[in-house]
């Protein structure tokens, strides 16, 4: 796994509060992958693999319409990050991590 590497999982909240999610990511890691999609889904996922051109600064995030829970896996590198990116983009509370070996798991909740 790269440094720059990550998953992140949503759940909570509509399709357009997870592709402002993923806008607000999109400064720091440039374009995902993978969008967040279906409409109806419970549970979106973006990667981003850093490949993707960087812009200066966050993207404009936009607001949330209800909470969001987070979840950014990847290199600690790449999850400290992500944290701080979304810290500074919403209000967050951090829900907890886990450490492996080689790569760190997040949760966060991102509130309106």
């Amino acid at each position: 796994m790269t440094d720059t590497q990550l998953t992140v999982t949503l759940s909570g909240g509509d399709v357009d509060d997870a592709r402002a999610v993923v806008r607000a990511l999109e400064g720091t890691f440039g374009a995902a992958d993978q969008q967040p999609s279906a409409e109806g889904a419970t549970v979106r996922v973006a990667t981003f693999t850093g490949e993707g051109r960087v812009t200066a600064g966050d993207a404009a995030a936009g607001s949330l319409s209800a909470p969001v829970s987070v979840t950014v896996q990847g290199s600690p590198q790449a999850v400290r990050r992500a944290s701080d990116t979304l810290a500074r983009s919403f209000r967050a509370r951090d829900e907890g991590a886990a450490s492996g070996d080689q790569e760190q798991e997040r949760q966060l909740l991102l509130q309106p």
